[in-house]
Parts: structure tokens; sequence; C-alpha cells
């Protein structure tokens, strides 16, 4: 077994792409895993949590100073800002614009401490942006509902926040218990594998995620492209330009966590939310959302990569 998840952290890259094409190649299996997403998530946060450990997670008070700030811009400025843009091009009400909203509301996805280990960042400093953006999402998000009132009422969005945010701490704490008791001083062979055993979690997850792409990809594949398209330039727009502006200033040490949340988005929190009628033609760009997500590590190395 120790082998196995060797393997796999030795091949971390190759297994996300593994997983994608599962995810599009059973739809059966992807269907049936779709009803376990939640507690699929939770155990990916405890493995996360057991891999990076308390002391890397939490770090000095001092550290989110910069925090309040960043969430303030890429949950709230960078939404209205892409909102008005639509606005002014008379594009407010199309579905593209609805895409935009949600994919840069939102906190970054559960699974972005994952995404950082991956790319060599600070998966603690990462995890800080996880639960930071998260709680102040029932408070970034208001002004947003006030622009896009067909995102659905407030208080069921609110509440999906405080639920996720209730089972990140939940799932953090006892990974971080489990790494108290089982494994304090963790060799480099045992960093590996549970390096092994987050990869193999992070790539399942995402054959759940694949569900409602399958039959989109089968009846009209060209709007799938499109979708796909979108989903690229907005996730890949976002990492690129946040850490190029972010790797010169005071924000250096950050520029990678926070370039990994601003392209990483957790928009499955507004579809507890969204009326039938607007979430349908979403729900392709949804599983489009996670292409340019889970390709990250591989088609994004070279920005992260540290300069020589």
């Amino acid at each position: 077994m120790r082998r196995l998840l060797w393997l796999i952290s030795d091949n971390a890259r190759l297994c996300l792409v593994l997983g994608l094409a599962a995810g599009l190649g059973f739809p059966t299996l992807a269907a049936a895993m779709q009803p376990w997403l939640p507690q699929m998530v939770a155990g990916l946060l405890v493995i996360t949590a057991l891999r990076i450990g308390h002391r890397a997670a939490l770090g000095a008070v001092s550290d989110l100073r910069w925090g309040l700030a960043s969430v303030a811009v890429l949950q709230l400025a960078l939404p209205t800002a892409l909102f008005a843009l639509c606005w002014l091009f008379g594009l407010a009400q199309s579905p593209m614009a609805m895409a935009l909203v949600l994919a840069t509301a939102a906190p970054a996805i559960t699974g972005s401490p994952n995404l950082a280990l991956l790319l060599g960042q600070d998966a603690g400093r990462m995890m800080q942006i996880l639960v930071l953006g998260t709680a102040m999402f029932p408070v970034t998000v208001l002004p947003v509902l006030a622009l896009v009132p067909q995102l659905g009422p407030a208080s069921e969005i609110v509440s999906a926040a405080a639920l996720l945010l209730l089972v990140i701490a939940g799932a953090t704490t006892l990974g971080f218990s489990l790494r108290a008791m089982l494994f304090r001083h963790p060799t480099p062979q045992q960093i590996k594998s549970l390096d092994g055993l987050s990869v193999l979690a992070f790539s399942a997850i995402v054959i759940g995620l694949m569900a409602a792409l399958n039959p989109a990809l089968r009846m009209t594949p060209e709007s799938v492209a499109a979708w796909a398209l979108l989903a690229f330039a907005i996730s890949y727009l976002a990492q690129i330009s946040t850490y190029l502006l972010l790797r010169k200033t005071a924000l250096q040490p950050v520029a990678g966590p926070l370039a990994i949340g601003a392209g990483n988005r957790n928009i499955a929190l507004f579809l507890v939310a969204l009326p039938e009628q607007v979430l349908a033609p979403l729900m392709v760009f949804i599983g489009c959302w996670q292409l340019p997500m889970y390709l990250t590590p591989m088609l994004l190395r070279w920005l992260y990569q540290p300069e020589t």
C-alpha cells in the first residue's frame, strides 16, 4: 500500500488527468459518485489537514493582515467589476454574465490546499485563505446578490456558506488531531504517503463532479466547448494576473496561494439557491469549471516555478 501511495505521489499530475478522464469516460460511475460528493469533500479536508498539520495552517496572527483586503478584492471587487463590464456591453442578463459572477464571487475551492501542495506552494497559507474567504463569503456575497437578484435569496446562500464553514472547521480539526496523535514528527516517507493519499482523494472527487458534463458532451459538444473556453479563460487569467501582480510586492510570500485561490473557486455554493430556470444553462459551465482547476498543476506549473 505504501509503495502504491508513493507511486501516486510521484505521478500526481497524471492522476488528476486520469480522474478527469474517468469522470468523462464512465458516466455511470460518475452518476453513482455524485450523491457522495459532500462526504468526499469532507474526507479530502481531513486528509489535507492531516498532511499539513496545524502549525503550518494556523501561522501567526500577523499573517492575516493582508487577508481581509485580498478577500474583498477577489470576492467582491472582481465580480462587481466584471458584472459592470457585462452591463456596459448589454450582457448583464446573459448566462455568460452569470457564469462570470459565480466563478469570481465564491471563495476558494476546498481542494485548493491540495493544488498548493502539487504546485510547490505554501499549503498552510492556502488553508488560511480558504478558511478566511469562506468565513467572509456571507458578507461579500450580499452586494453581489443586490446586483444580480436572479442568483437567489440571500438567506439560502448565506446558510450554505455557514454550513460549508462548519464542515471545514470540523474536518480540519479532525485532521489536525489525527496528525498530533499519529504523525507528531512525520518522516519523509510518511509525508510522501500522505501526499499520495491526498492526490488519490482529490482525483476521485472529480469523477463525481463530471456527472453533469457527460450528457451535454454527447448532445451539444459545441456548447460544451464554448463553456470550457470561458472556464479556462476565467480561471487562468485570474491566476496569471494575480501572481504576476503580486510577485514583486510585499505580498510575494502569499502570491502563489492568492493566485490559486483567485482562479479556483467553489461555485457549488450557489447551487442550493439558484432557481431551476437559472441553474439549467449553467450546469454545463459548472462541469466545465472543473477542467481548468484539475489541469492547473499540469498547464500552469510554469507560472508557479520559483524564479532562478
